[in-house]
């Protein structure tokens, strides 16, 4: 299920990312393959998972496009798959905490702030901490996917361990 109420206003980055995971009510046996059927499932479209050599791997390590037909992930290259796994990760958080519909076009930007060029109001609200925000939450539920994948992976070696 997708973060449906808006009433989270005046909730910090980390609350927001701990009630979308709590709502996903996530399986006890996760990976990074079954969340992203779980969050193709809620988004209603396939995502596509691509690496790019545009992408520096230092400010800036995956990018998410949204179309009408599919999700697309774009990120740095890197020799780490943890890395790698966290870059999906934090593009998932964002399409869990739906910020395709946060962000305002510069077009509806203009009909709301019709006193100012919409390229204005939307460069003055990338450079808010509105974006910090929404960065924080996504990075936040990246770790808490991150925490419940590592958590599934150990559960069967101790187990193995207890019970042989």
């Amino acid at each position: 299920m997708l973060m449906e109420d808006r009433s989270d206003v005046g909730t910090t980055p980390a609350e927001r990312a701990a009630l979308a995971f709590e709502t996903l009510r996530l399986p006890a046996h996760l990976t990074l393959e079954r969340l992203v059927e779980l969050v193709e499932g809620i988004r209603k479209r396939r995502i596509e998972i691509e690496i790019t050599g545009v992408l520096n791997g230092g400010s800036i390590c995956g990018l998410w496009l949204s179309t009408d037909t599919r999700e697309i992930i774009l990120h740095a290259e890197t020799p780490s798959a943890l890395h790698r796994q966290q870059f999906v990760l934090h593009e998932l958080g964002h399409m869990v905490l739906r910020h395709d519909e946060l962000v305002l076009p510069s077009a509806y930007a203009s009909v709301l702030f019709p006193n100012l060029s919409g390229e204005l109001v939307t460069r003055v609200l990338a450079r808010s901490s509105f974006v910090d925000h929404l960065e924080a939450a996504a990075e936040t539920l990246a770790d808490l996917f991150a925490a419940a994948i590592r958590e599934s992976t150990t559960e069967p070696r101790s187990f193995e361990r207890i019970f042989g």
